[in-house]
């Protein structure tokens, strides 16, 4: 099958060629995927078939977890395309330092996460997945659909050859890279002039301040945030600034794994990967996802434990799909703050979201926000205000929010430490809610 033809009919998969009515005929499937998956796999990679002993194919759920830690230790004998860690890992540090994201590996492109917590995860995948990705990704983020023209531009602190094989026909393609100077990017935006904007919130938040100054006139028929959690605070401002619904996707180094329909609800892809919830909080449904991904075989990704915290939506979504729809990705769950309970002492999760809705009720002034959990359990507040009230006034409805949420959760609030904010996008993902061990 030539690449062009492994994309239409990817694309035509995902555009609902293959549709389930009901959640337990998606299961059915998934179930059967799963299965031929694995036997694939546990052929091809010898790590995973020394992880996974002799337990049957069938019961796959009993395997034993792995993650980012895991995959980067056994890389070389996990992936079944004979690419050492080494040799990746150096291919990909020379694209990001000439900016050249062009070269593969035996055919292989190779990527490297952007590593949030420290540690850098690299993905590889072959060409085949790249059509196969291509087409999911224009099903189901492209607003015309795949024969109407369209141009995108793609804002990331890196580029790929995975994401460059999204230029197709009528299509065109940018790649804006994070690193430049913001009225840089700016000039290009308006003489490129995009339909699809896709980037980080943090960049949405300038591009919206560029438009709100006159520097940047041209508006897009979607915009679409990645790579970032997509907070309240920005969802708001965005949707204010541009007059339409800001989408979403939920992508990382382990697959394509959510996207919003044409309500701006983040449904899971569970078309390609299955999903395990392993809830943290089930009275609030806040789950840790566990991904299987039935379609890739290059780097396979079974029972794979992210540290991601999800809240599961209460309600189904209006446009009918049976893939599970999510209220919000809230951050990862080192993010999740710890404050004494007032009793006992002991250390009770506060989640990102309770903070950051604590934080934005404080003051409709505040534009930016970071909370920071120092090592000694310190809390550093910045905040960046839009004008009116002064900032003295609105640290102490901010103190005052946050005191509520502790009496709420019977915890003892920290010490708190207003500093300024200091945040510029590109180097480093923007986190409004960290914790942080110094």
């Amino acid at each position: 099958m030539s690449n062009t033809l492994r994309i239409v009919y990817h694309y035509a998969l995902a555009r609902g060629l293959r549709k389930w009515k009901t959640r337990a005929l998606l299961g059915r499937w998934q179930e059967r995927q799963i299965i031929r998956q694995v036997e694939r796999v546990r052929e091809k990679s010898p790590f995973y078939r020394e992880w996974w002993g002799d337990v049957d194919a069938s019961n796959w759920r009993s395997f034993p977890l792995i993650d980012k830690t895991v995959m980067m230790q056994h890389f070389d004998r996990l992936n079944t395309v004979g690419i050492s860690k080494d040799e990746a890992m150096a291919l990909a540090g020379e694209s990001e330092e000439t900016r050249d994201f062009k070269p593969s590996v035996q055919g292989v492109t190779v990527g490297l996460s952007s590593g949030t917590s420290g540690n850098r995860g690299l993905f590889l995948v072959s060409d085949r997945e790249q059509d196969a990705w291509t087409g999911t990704v224009l099903a189901k983020l492209l607003p015309g659909g795949l024969w109407k023209p369209a141009k995108i531009a793609f804002f990331l602190r890196a580029n790929s050859n995975l994401y460059e094989s999204v230029q197709r026909g009528k299509l065109q393609f940018q790649y804006f890279d994070l690193l430049e100077r913001v009225d840089t990017l700016v000039e290009r935006m308006e003489t490129y002039r995009p339909t699809v904007w896709v980037a980080p919130p943090s960049m949405l938040r300038m591009l919206a301040d560029a438009y709100t100054s006159g520097t940047l006139t041209a508006v897009p028929d979607k915009i679409i945030s990645v790579a970032e959690v997509l907070d309240p605070l920005d969802r708001k401002v965005l949707e204010h600034v541009f007059g339409q619904t800001v989408h979403q996707v939920y992508q990382c180094t382990e697959g394509f794994l959510g996207a919003t329909c044409r309500f701006g609800t983040l449904h899971l892809n569970e078309d390609i990967v299955h999903i395990e919830k392993e809830f943290i909080d089930p009275a609030t449904r806040r789950f840790v996802p566990v991904i299987t991904d039935f379609s890739r075989t290059s780097q396979p990704i079974i029972r794979y434990r992210l540290n991601d915290i999800l809240t599961e939506a209460a309600v189904p979504c209006a446009c009918g799909s049976p893939f599970t729809a999510i209220e919000r990705i809230e951050g990862r769950c080192d993010d999740t703050l710890y404050f004494p309970h007032r009793l006992t002492g002991e250390a009770v999760p506060v989640f990102p979201d309770f903070v950051t809705r604590a934080v934005i009720a404080a003051s409709p002034e505040i534009k930016h926000y970071r909370v920071v959990q120092r090592g000694n359990g310190t809390l550093e507040i910045s905040l960046r205000l839009g004008g009116g009230e002064g900032m003295q006034q609105v640290e102490a409805e901010v103190q005052r929010e946050l005191m509520k949420l502790g009496a709420r959760l019977e915890c003892s609030v920290p010490e708190i430490r207003f500093v300024p904010y200091t945040f510029e996008p590109g180097i480093t993902k923007l986190r409004r809610v960290e914790r942080q061990h110094t």
